[in-house]
């Protein structure tokens, strides 16, 4: 008698309900991973290569549940490649992407065909580095030195990061936001800021609702999210934050994770399996969009995005 086939595993729902646990928890997981891993920056591919759009997310969220602190993640076979091995009983995680195929569809009426690609979305099974024995040792991040990173010593990759990109910034005022209307970003002056670095963070945050105007990546959310509109911007603009975070190496206890969204975060969440895949795959669109404008900007990552580009909003 032949078995009963298992049945697969629905990769998106196991990613927002994650997502949803840390949100419930008061821990976003785009705004805390560098101090749980003993490297900060994003999670990497075995040889290196950076993760990007939901993988990011849901691999820091792993990450800071099980409390591994390397930045690595590879598949049982690439871990033997490199002379290492798994360890028994160790329990992988998710890696998704996007997959196509394409279907021919005939007209009832007319009898004539089209084509139409179907895409889906596709899983592979990753270990973090912390899992697995007999790795070389630059897999393995080193004692953490509890010493404060001196600000200034951020601040010259700050200043690399924004002043390329060609946003109206203005300073005045107690308030941050972005003016859609108007196309220009309004800050309270650096010396209200504890730091730098909280400017900065405050900074990233409007920089990515810049990123998202009309004359830029034109985001919009009104077709799919309704009335959620306006969060489910703020929720790109927040995971978008995180990656400019990481990026310049910012600790996470900067980043205001503008806990009044929450709420409405997690009533998208569970109404839509799959937004969380979409917003991160926005905020990476935002993030390669701003690191465009810099001398110095970050090689592209080598996998496929994990959403086709799509118009975008107005940022609220």
């Amino acid at each position: 008698m032949r078995s009963k086939q298992k049945p697969s595993r629905d990769a998106a729902a196991e990613i927002t309900d994650l997502i949803i646990r840390k949100l419930e928890e008061g821990v976003a997981p785009w705004s805390r991973p560098w101090r749980v891993t003993g490297a900060g920056g994003r999670p990497l591919r075995h040889c290196g290569t950076p993760y990007t759009g939901i993988n990011v997310l849901y691999l820091w969220a792993i990450a800071d549940v099980r409390g591994y602190r390397s930045r690595y993640w590879m598949t049982y076979r690439q871990a033997e490649a490199l002379g290492a091995n798994v360890r028994r009983g160790e329990q992988g995680s998710l890696s998704v992407y996007y997959s196509s195929f394409k279907k021919t569809e005939s007209d009832p009426v007319t009898g004539a065909e089209t084509e139409r690609s179907i895409r889906f979305l596709r899983h592979y099974i990753v270990f973090n580095a912390d899992q697995i024995d007999g790795l070389p040792a630059y897999f393995y991040p080193a004692d953490e030195d509890p010493t404060p990173v001196d600000p200034s010593a951020r601040q010259s990759a700050i200043d690399a990061f924004f002043e390329p990109i060609p946003a109206e910034v203005r300073h005045g005022g107690d308030r941050a936001y972005f003016h859609p209307t108007f196309d220009y970003i309004q800050m309270p002056h650096q010396r209200s800021f504890k730091s730098m670095d909280h400017y900065a963070s405050t900074r990233a945050h409007e920089t990515v609702h810049w990123s998202g105007g009309t004359a830029r990546l034109a985001r919009t959310f009104g077709k799919r999210f309704g009335d959620q509109a306006y969060s489910f911007e703020e929720l790109v603009a927040e995971i978008g934050s995180g990656l400019v975070c990481a990026h310049l190496g910012l600790p996470n206890e900067l980043h205001d994770n503008h806990a009044s969204y929450v709420g409405h975060w997690l009533g998208i969440l569970r109404a839509d399996k799959t937004a969380i895949i979409h917003a991160a795959s926005k905020a990476e669109q935002a993030f390669n969009y701003l690191c465009g404008f810099a001398d110095d900007q970050i090689s592209p990552a080598e996998s496929a995005p994990l959403e086709a580009v799509e118009p975008l909003a107005e940022a609220a």
